[in-house]
């Protein structure tokens, strides 16, 4: 067994991967860039180095450093986890060269499967499924627009050096083929540094099953069955779960036979993920799932494989790098109970998925559950890296057990000011046609009405945000103070939400949501969802929707680097009043309409969260 590792990544993947070094005995380094010095993965690790500035073409990214940070710290082994340098032939190469064990896939299999057109030829080649197409060397426009011709439309133009879902284009008709082509390979080219491309036959009500494989350097190959990805977002996955919806027994070994056979076809080591699309229009059939790609690493949703195997992936890693057999034969191994994982981003669904960084003031994850996490409270969220929070795993007897236990995760989330999806991934978990396993890839694009939420409060988030403004949060109505002689007693209270002042009426259903004192602000959590809540103040009072016209709120989490006006100034219509930071970009804000600065809450280096008011204009006199 290795007896040191150094983990070339971070965040979530690298506290896990060290969760399981610490309990086999293996010492673990982490490398970091600079803003990443007080990450968790970083306190954790026995030993860490700092490798560079905070992009990653600076740091996690750049191999000679990690290379020479291995030999600084003694490591005998290098897990690159997924991302970065995970998928990268070279690098393995590097390593190996260095006298080091990597811990990952060959680099001769990573470059076999590293080109989608290749890929499939190998596939075809080993008696695996693909989906029907062109991968032919010859690129030339015409020839391409025949093939997508001959296939018959919709066909996906993607290309061969693509992932991540960029390099892909959907086209419905011949005449858009020419426009789409040329976009595919001016994004291909800019992304991969290659503009070929391949053409497929476009699946209506696609699937996305993938297949967990495993291999060591004894030639054994074995899957730890499959995963459906079919709830995606843009091509980005959301809701991962395994087993698969509708996979009967026959289909199921059918797939699981032909990831094996795909995995041997390139000698595989390690751990690695079979992608298949699927039709799924008359259910999963195994005579209508083709082989899509390959992944030579572990997957972000490697764990609902572990819930329901009770295996540890990162453990076999480590125990087949070292040179051993693989722990279990296949007749070893069988499905246990459902699982499924969401991603939970620093996102804002009602604002069009913008990423939301920042601090976290305040982050509180459900217990009960396995969550995979990157970051702690009083940590942030930078703009750097990808924006994942965490990584929420449940496992139940039944699938519909498991997504209720998913969505009543998802609902108990606490984070703010960072926004984030929640909300979204409860509503999501809690759909009726997702708990009846109809779903697609394009399931989310399909129902995004009903499943993201609405920018402006609810009525049971102004119902308990107004509830929480009574003495004992409205469990005595002597709190309503507008009591009229022989008159029932007003059972209105204002309350303001994000900014704007509403006048709710209480009823007589029980109180929801939890109210937390976050800093400065008084938040209500409901569902997955933070809401800023106070008292009116008594010259913005009596409204049902905005405070007022001219409340500027902040778009997004951020700092005020500049403020250009005070209160009372008078200003004209466009003037610049402030100037907030968020993103690595700076956004003016500025005057609606000619007035008077009636109210300032901003101030230079104010760290400000998303819906702040910062501003309110009254209009001049006329």
């Amino acid at each position: 067994m290795i007896s040191s590792l150094l983990i070339a990544n971070r965040g979530e993947i690298a506290r896990r991967i060290i969760r399981t070094a610490r309990r086999m005995g293996v010492r673990t380094i982490a490398v970091h860039s600079d803003v990443d010095a007080g990450m968790p993965f970083v306190r954790e690790a026995d030993d860490a180095v700092c490798i560079g500035l905070a992009p990653a073409r600076e740091s996690y990214l750049v191999q000679q450093k990690i290379l020479d940070a291995a030999k600084a710290t003694g490591a005998e082994a290098i897990h690159p986890g997924y991302g970065f340098l995970s998928e990268n032939a070279e690098f393995a190469e590097a390593v190996e060269a260095a006298g080091l064990v990597w811990v990952g896939a060959p680099a001769p299999s990573i470059r076999a499967m590293g080109l989608k057109d290749a890929a499939k030829k190998l596939m075809v080649a080993a008696g695996v499924p693909v989906t029907p197409g062109y991968m032919g060397e010859d690129q030339d426009p015409a020839r391409l627009q025949a093939e997508a011709d001959a296939i018959g439309y919709p066909v996906l133009i993607k290309a061969v050096a693509g992932g991540g879902g960029k390099g892909m284009r959907k086209v419905d008709r011949a005449e858009d083929f020419a426009d789409a082509l040329t976009s595919c390979q001016r994004e291909a080219a800019s992304s991969f540094g290659d503009d070929r491309v391949l053409i497929e036959k476009y699946i209506l009500g696609p699937r996305h099953i993938e297949v967990q494989i495993f291999g060591d350097r004894q030639g054994n190959v074995v899957h730890l069955f499959e995963r459906d990805c079919s709830l995606q977002r843009r091509h980005q996955k959301v809701i991962e779960e395994a087993p698969a919806p509708g996979m009967d027994a026959a289909t199921r070994a059918a797939v699981c036979d032909a990831a094996v056979k795909a995995a041997r076809a390139v000698d595989y080591v390690g751990a690695g993920t079979i992608e298949f699309i699927a039709d799924a229009s008359e259910g999963l059939r195994a005579d209508r799932i083709w082989f899509m790609e390959m992944n030579t690493r572990l997957q972000v949703e490697h764990p609902v494989t572990e819930m329901i195997t009770g295996q540890d992936l990162v453990e076999w890693q480590l125990r087949v790098a070292s040179g051993e057999p693989l722990p279990k034969r296949q007749d070893q191994l069988s499905i246990n109970g459902w699982a499924m994982e969401a991603r939970l981003y620093a996102e804002n669904p009602s604002n069009g998925f913008l990423p939301s960084t920042g601090p976290l003031q305040r982050l509180r994850l459900p217990r009960g559950i396995r969550v995979d996490s990157g970051v702690e409270e009083g940590g942030e969220v930078s703009p750097y890296y990808d924006p994942m929070i965490a990584k929420l795993i449940v496992s139940a007897p039944s699938r519909p057990a498991a997504a209720a236990k998913l969505a009543q995760a998802a609902r108990r989330v606490e984070v703010w000011p960072v926004r984030t999806n929640a909300a979204f991934l409860a509503r999501a978990a809690s759909d009726p046609d997702f708990v009846a396993g109809h779903i697609d890839t394009g399931f989310i694009e399909r129902h995004a009405e009903r499943l993201v939420p609405a920018a402006e409060p609810s009525p049971a988030v102004r119902q308990a945000a107004a509830r929480a403004m009574l003495p004992e949060g409205g469990g005595v109505w002597a709190g309503l103070t507008s009591f009229r002689a022989n008159a029932a007693p007003d059972r209105r209270v204002e309350v303001e939400i994000a900014g704007h002042a509403h006048l709710v009426e209480i009823d007589d259903g029980e109180p929801q949501g939890r109210d937390r004192i976050v800093g400065t602000e008084r938040l209500l959590f409901l569902d997955g969802e933070a809401w800023p809540f106070e008292a009116p103040r008594a010259d913005h009072a009596g409204g049902g929707g905005a405070v007022s016209d001219g409340a500027l709120l902040a778009p997004m989490p951020g700092k005020v680097i500049a403020v250009e006006i005070a209160e009372g100034a008078r200003v004209t219509k466009g003037q610049k009043l402030l100037v907030l930071e968020a993103m690595k970009m700076e956004q003016a804000m500025l005057a609606p309409f000619d007035g008077v600065v009636a109210e300032l809450r901003a101030s230079v280096g104010a760290q400000v969260s998303e819906g702040a008011v910062l501003v309110r204009v009254e209009k001049a006199d006329a």
